[in-house]
């Protein structure tokens, strides 16, 4: 599979390089409230983790361009494809600086993924998972339009502080195939509507 550059309105998402690291040192060092399930690095440790994710079997992330500043200002991911040619696909590791949740960005960053997933490769399923705890990711992924499927007890590694080497219930959603049309439009109408 090639991983193009992705263009949209609001975000650019090119492949993740060491390039991107002062931008994300910037949005990783804005308040980290919304941060309690999620992996983001401090401004301290940005190379490190750029390291770290590129090196991870399995996993394309992509630096998330807000198009209005140029900088980089998250991250975002590719991971277990399954299948060959590929069948499934998930999207996850994502964060945002503070300053550019809900702006439309993630939503967009969403959009072009499954777009390309779909139409590009092929892929018969887009799936998402996120910590159980996590209101607020659960809610941004039920809002991209992916269907939750349920809870899997200790499914998989806790991001969350403190809780290193436990694992976490994963809630899990998904964009089928079937439904990617009803998603993209409902997608683009959103986007419509975002300035």
């Amino acid at each position: 599979m090639d991983h193009p550059v992705l263009h949209g309105r609001l975000v650019r998402l090119e492949p993740l390089d060491h390039c991107h690291a002062d931008g994300l040192a910037v949005a990783a060092d804005e308040c980290r409230e919304s941060y309690d399930w999620t992996w983001v690095p401090t401004a301290a440790t940005v190379d490190d983790y750029i390291t770290e994710q590129l090196a991870r079997d399995g996993l394309t992330p992509y630096a998330q361009i807000c198009r209005r500043t140029g900088r980089a200002v998250g991250v975002t991911a590719y991971w277990d494809p399954r299948g060959t040619p590929l069948a499934a696909i998930d999207v996850g590791f994502t964060w945002l600086g503070a300053s550019a949740q809900r702006s439309g960005i993630n939503l967009e960053a969403k959009y072009l993924l499954f777009k390309n997933a779909f139409e590009r490769w092929g892929a018969q399923r887009v799936g998402l998972s996120t910590d159980a705890r996590n209101a607020r990711s659960r809610s941004a992924i039920a809002g991209v339009g992916a269907r939750f499927e349920g809870v899997l007890r200790n499914w998989s590694r806790s991001w969350a502080p403190g809780e290193e080497g436990r694992l976490r219930d994963s809630a899990l959603f998904s964009v089928v195939v079937e439904e990617w049309p009803e998603c993209r439009a409902y997608l683009e109408h959103r986007l419509s509507e975002t300035r």
